[in-house]
């Protein structure tokens, strides 16, 4: 058996990691085991998973029912291609069950390996809509800063965070940005309206600059969720839905993080309803993480039945041209399956919801704590934001170093979770036990102090 020192050194000579660099790896925790809402590293320490690995073990860890699902699934038909032409029993039973929990016009589904195969997708989707329609000059993506849609390079180019471009430029064509509807920071250039809506009417501002007759669909999380947990206005999506209608410009709702229960509902948009009382619907959605609860790669993207009914109306030479290997993987698709009925036989979206209340109540709590500027959340996602003054809001500069001292310094408190913007993001399994999370929070209210003595010497 490796020693930690020895399994370390191993990974420094041959694995890469994602964002790599060498100063991040110096002394890494190996992951090698967990259970619930609990990880334990080589060393023996138990720690609170404060991010369900990376927003994705909505089941919590350990869950024998995935395990034996993959394994069933693997010893009568592991993997074969769904290619046009054949199909498997797992992808069909999960397509159909995915249209009971989706939103009503979303009713048909193609199955990636993740969120940015699903972002790909989506935007391959939204070009031949409107191609098959006579209109190839739609080709145009817009999306907000702060969103994160995966980093493939068209995935990259639809995430509006700068550092992730650096290295990798130039971007792909035809993508742009808005500015975020973030409560905390957004600063309302129109005070005749509410920041919800203003927000976004910068989208119809981006449209008519760009072209409407060159914009083919606008992406955006329900919660942005690496940007820093932001939780829109209640009226921003009912207005974001009547802009793309107005203009012809298909809406995305990036569910990969907000999908299978995470806010305490199915799915993100489902908390945004139009003045008629009706939830706001995508004409695609995209998702992945908790579809499987994490336990192994899937992700896919459903469309709306006019979506639907463009992509069967077109002659077989101009047909959608879009594939992959594993798209539609049985064992993906037979462990997903698992992973749904544990979220409903267990009722832990419902219990997400509740278990949610109480965390938001609890990070309320917080906000008069020195340093913290700003508390938010839905269900069981939330972040406290530090600042280094309250009154201005202003951040520390980044040679402090806040968000890598502070995931450290949580991590030798014993919490695993991420810093983002400043924010100390939270996001435990669903089955996080009322005790788990009362520790957890203490654990936060207990590192801030000590991270803001250490930011501000």
């Amino acid at each position: 058996m490796q020693t930690t020192s020895q399994l370390i050194e191993s990974d420094t000579e041959h694995l890469i990691h994602p964002l790599h660099h060498p100063s991040f790896q110096r002394a890494p925790r190996i992951w090698v085991k967990g259970q619930g809402a609990l990880i334990y590293d080589a060393d023996g320490n138990e720690l609170i998973d404060g991010l369900a690995g990376l927003w994705n073990v909505n089941v919590g860890h350990g869950r024998r029912e995935l395990a034996q699902a993959a394994y069933d699934q693997m010893s009568t038909l592991a993997y074969h291609t769904a290619y046009s032409g054949g199909s498997n029993l797992p992808a069909i039973q999960l397509a159909e069950k995915l249209s009971e929990l989706a939103y009503p016009q979303i009713n048909t589904f193609f199955f990636t390996s993740g969120g940015a195969e699903s972002s790909e997708s989506s935007f391959k989707t939204a070009r031949f809509y409107w191609r098959a329609q006579g209109r190839p000059d739609k080709v145009k993506i817009i999306s907000r800063l702060r969103a994160y849609h995966g980093l493939t390079m068209a995935a990259m180019s639809a995430t509006g965070m700068p550092p992730f471009w650096t290295m990798f430029e130039p971007r792909v064509p035809n993508f742009s940005h808005i500015e975020s509807p973030y409560p905390y920071r957004f600063n309302n250039p129109d005070p005749s309206v509410s920041p919800g809506i203003a927000a976004a009417n910068l989208l119809e501002q981006k449209i008519l600059q760009e072209g409407p007759e060159t914009v083919a669909a606008f992406i955006a999380e329900p919660i942005q969720g690496a940007g820093g947990v932001i939780v829109p206005p209640p009226d921003y999506f009912p207005r974001i839905r009547e802009i793309c209608d107005q203009y012809d410009v298909l809406f995305i709702s990036d569910e990969v993080i907000t999908g299978f229960g995470r806010t305490g509902k199915w799915f993100g948009l489902e908390h945004y309803r139009a003045a008629s009382g009706a939830i706001i619907q995508p004409d695609i959605m995209q998702f992945a993480k908790g579809i499987t609860s994490g336990y192994v790669p899937l992700g896919g993207i459903g469309v709306s039945d006019k979506v639907m009914r463009v992509m069967n109306s077109v002659p077989p030479s101009q047909r959608w041209m879009h594939a992959f290997t594993y798209s539609a993987h049985p064992t993906s698709c037979a462990v997903a399956l698992a992973n749904l009925k544990i979220l409903q036989e267990e009722n832990l979206v419902e219990r997400a919801a509740v278990q949610g209340e109480k965390l938001q109540a609890k990070l309320r709590e917080m906000q008069e704590l020195e340093g913290v500027g700003d508390v938010r959340g839905l269900g069981l996602i939330g972040a406290v934001e530090l600042v280094a003054d309250k009154a201005t809001k202003a951040t520390y500069p980044a040679d402090r170093q806040l968000n890598q001292r502070g995931m450290d310094m949580l991590l030798a408190n014993g919490l695993y979770t991420r810093v983002l913007f400043d924010a100390i993001a939270f996001a435990p399994p669903l089955i996080i036990s009322d005790e788990q999370l009362d520790r957890m929070v203490e654990i936060v209210r207990k590192t801030i102090p000590q991270l803001l003595d250490a930011v501000s010497g």
